[in-house]
């Protein structure tokens, strides 16, 4: 080894070189000064110092882990994102779910732009210098692949949030803007393409992946640019956004003295089900209307009523059939309530219907789950005119096959994507160098002399490849899912069910009978399934989560359970009751003055509060059950039981409804929100002593009872709560048979519900169905379609008797 001293300007650098370098000597000039190829011999073997290094590479992998955690980040607001836009519009009302849902819109596209314009502007991008002495560490690195595979994944999230945009065209009357195309998410994606083009500029090979950065793009302009089309045309059609003022117009129609294509008093009603685009219609005062000299036309031969399907020889489950069309008809006409066009509660041929509904439905004997079932589909055609895409779909009968296809073309890119990214991940991950995310060519400078070029990998190229299949899949599941929405849909099986009825002789295909069979989940159905809360809770374990409740002054806890069939005959035959008899609402004092000694528990009626009246009969039911709960039976264990079960569930939905959903009920809800909150913390109070002293099973039905009683009387101090006591310890001690007491008490509750159903707040009800459905929604539509709308004594509704229906 020979030392030689290079000199250079301002400095000199000491190399030891190997004897086969001596010759180099020679090329050092008389001066002093390295020559071109002495430098080069210099340079070869300068090297960056290792603290210099551990710098870069900490510099390095702090802003990588940053990057990462953002990217992460994204992917959790993405998802965010997508569920919020799928199932957030249960819970609009929210202020959370808003601030949720607007917070990760708004940060989503910042974040990316970070990303991509700090590690991958292009693909040699100069690094900070790093200094140290005399030495400066200059990088060169390169993130094509990690920043296209970014690129990649937020057009796909792009997609995904698309398919889970809402696209309503409704009516302004209606209280609801509409809900049109999603063009902020197209200019979104146009600056991801920006982002794309600066990614891959100057590049000279293009892969497959850069390829495929194209394919989303022109998806989402696709899909965007379908729901304008559909949108537009769904607006302007007389069968979609302004559906509710032709179903006006035509009801005028039906009974109008020279119309010759009306109905025979006591025929089905020709309700209009599907066709009304076929018609020629014309503006009037209350809306459009079919011309006059159309009835007697051979285009009424494309409109299909309810006459026609009733008539229609249907195969596979007629009767199911028919009804699905009976509730997409029904939806029609409290489409038009929800659009407060309160005349249409006064006109003769809804009258008529209310009477086809009672000699069809109401009035039969085991058929209560029919009715329900009926009420249930026509609140889930509701659910999907406001809260769902599908209705302004089927303006046109292709527009479904479209959205199929794109969506179809959209999984298929997504298959595509993933295999590249698999390909890229397998070739990169069999190398005999780790996969990576940023590859850096670094070097160390001294002066003149330029260091051996040096690379160092960092991240994991397995944490890109994790987050795009995560986010493909969410991309596939919402795309199978927009697919499934039309195959499982009501909608579709009540357009196959038309087209068969307009068409008799067309044969049944074996998709038409898959399609009307075909059951999901995925669709909104009322589950059947109500909630539940009580005041009085004997055995009350105290959990972490009560003193949050408590100190956030939330409402109180609540269980749901499914509407047991007892139920569901416990609210006919009080409806039917009422109809056969006083023809008017009661909220509950008709069934006491019919039993014999109901009068003297008239006390505990307050005729200025409800929501007094429901929570005073509520804990004296509570009461009830615990002198005669289940196995404690004197009498007929089935009558018995039936009424107890309908009674206890009713009496338990109606408190839930003061404290979780007051705005449905006739009282202040804030107001009747706080008297539950005073009634339920003095319940508390008063019965500490008795929970600590009382154990589970420990006494009788009848021991227990008596200890109860004694406990309330002592210590409450609440007049709801003392009354309740009162009432409950009347009950039992008047009327020694269990099972005139539970029956007394399933026709109050079944009355007290009918009464508080009919209600004029529309945002209300609105916003039960839009959070799954409520049973006095489904009550209050129900009293629609039997012409009442509002309860006795209110005069913001045309009636609240059924006498223009008998």
């Amino acid at each position: 080894m020979v030392n030689f001293l290079c000199l250079v300007p301002d400095y000199a650098v000491e190399l030891w070189l190997p004897a086969a370098s001596w010759p180099i000597m020679s090329q050092v000039s008389s001066t002093g000064t390295c020559s071109t190829a002495a430098l080069e011999q210099c340079s070869s073997q300068l090297f960056c110092p290792d603290h210099l290094l551990a710098t870069f590479e900490k510099s390095m992998g702090d802003e990588l882990l940053q990057f990462n955690a953002l990217l992460l980040i994204n992917v959790i607001l993405a998802l965010v994102i997508v569920g919020t836009g799928r199932y957030g519009h249960t819970y609009l009302h929210s202020r959370f779910t808003r601030f949720i849902f607007i917070g990760a819109t708004t940060m989503f596209l910042p974040i990316i732009s970070n990303v991509i314009t700090t590690i991958g502007t292009n693909s040699s991008s100069k690094m900070d210098y790093f200094r140290s002495n005399d030495f400066v560490l200059t990088a060169t690195c390169s993130s094509v692949f990690h920043s296209s595979i970014v690129i990649t994944w937020a057009f796909f999230v792009q997609i995904a949030v698309i398919n889970t945009r809402l696209l309503v065209a409704g009516e302004n009357k209606e209280g609801r803007n509409d809900t049109g195309p999603p063009f902020d998410l197209l200019v979104q994606s146009v600056w991801t393409l920006y982002l794309c083009f600066s990614i891959f500029k100057g590049q000279a090979h293009k892969s497959m992946l850069y390829c495929l950065e194209f394919a989303p793009f022109a998806l989402i302009c696709a899909k965007i640019l379908l729901k304008y089309y559909t949108f537009e045309k769904a607006q302007r059609s007389v069968a979609v956004g302004r559906n509710s003022r032709l179903i006006l117009g035509y009801m005028q129609q039906l009974r109008a003295p020279d119309q010759q294509g009306g109905w025979v008093d006591g025929d089905l009603p020709p309700l209009l089900v599907m066709g009304e685009d076929k018609m020629q219609v014309e503006l009037h005062p209350y809306g459009y209307a079919p011309k006059s000299d159309q009835w007697s036309s051979s285009e009424l031969d494309a409109i299909v009523t309810m006459d026609k399907v009733w008539d229609s020889t249907l195969l596979l489950g007629a009767l199911q059939q028919m009804d699905l069309c009976l509730s997409f008809a029904l939806f029609k006409l409290l489409q038009c309530r929800l659009g407060r066009h309160k005349q249409l509660a006064n006109l003769g041929s809804v009258m008529e219907t209310a009477n086809f509904l009672w000699r069809t439905l109401l009035m039969k004997d085991g058929e209560h789950t029919r009715v329900f079932k009926v009420i249930a589909d026509e609140l889930s055609f509701v659910h999907d005119y406001y809260y769902s895409s599908l209705p302004v779909c089927y303006s046109n009968f292709w527009l479904p096959i479209l959205s199929i296809s794109i969506s179809l073309l959209s999984i298929g890119c997504c298959i595509l994507v993933a295999w590249e990214v698999t390909k890229i991940g397998w070739y990169w991950g069999r190398g005999p160098e780790p996969s990576y995310q940023i590859l850096c060519e670094l070097s160390c400078n001294k002066g003149d002399l330029i260091g051996r070029r040096q690379e160092k990998r960092f991240g994991s190229l397995y944490f890109d490849c994790v987050l795009v299949f995560i986010l493909l899949l969410l991309v596939v599941i919402t795309e199978a899912r927009e697919i499934a929405t039309y195959i499982f849909s009501n909608w579709t099986k009540v357009a196959i069910i038309c087209r068969h009825g307009k068409h008799t002789s067309l044969q049944w295909k074996w998709w038409d009978a898959f399609l009307l069979r075909c059951r999901s989940k995925l669709m909104y159905n009322w589950e059947e399934k109500t909630s539940q809360c009580s005041v009085l809770v004997l055995h009350r374990r105290i959990y972490s989560l009560d003193l949050l409740r408590n100190l956030l002054h939330m409402p109180d806890i609540k269980r749901r359970v499914k509407v047991p069939e007892a139920v569901k005959v416990s609210i006919i035959d009080a409806l039917r009751g009422i109809r056969s008899g006083y023809g008017h609402l009661s909220n509950g004092t008709d069934c006491l003055c019919r039993c014999q000694d109901g009068e003297m528990f008239l006390w505990a009626w307050n005729n200025t509060s409800t929501s007094y009246t429901i929570l005073t009969w509520h804990i004296a039911t509570s009461i009830v059950e615990v002198r005669y709960r289940r196995g404690s039976f004197s009498s007929s264990i089935l009558n018995s039981e039936i009424h107890m079960i309908a009674a206890i569930h009713l009496s338990q939905y109606c408190a839930y409804l003061v404290t979780w959903s007051p705005e449905l009920l006739p009282d202040d809800d804030e107001w009747s929100r706080s008297l539950y909150q005073h009634v339920k913390n003095d319940a508390l109070r008063a019965l500490a002593d008795h929970a600590a002293s009382t154990a589970i099973g420990s006494l009788t039905p009848e021991e227990e009872y008596q200890r109860l009683v004694e406990v309330l009387s002592a210590n409450s101090k609440h007049e709801v709560l003392k009354n309740g006591v009162k009432l409950g310890k009347q009950l039992v001690e008047t009327i020694y048979d269990d099972e005139a007491i539970w029956k007394l008490l399933a026709e109050f509750w079944s009355e007290m519900i009918l009464y508080v159903a009919p209600s004029d707040n529309l945002k209300g009800h609105s916003e039960a169905i839009a959070r799954g459905g409520e049973l006095i929604t489904l009550l209050w539509a129900l009293l629609f379609h039997v012409g009442i709308v509002s309860r006795p004594g209110e005069d913001d509704g045309p009636t609240a008797t059924f006498a223009d229906a008998v």
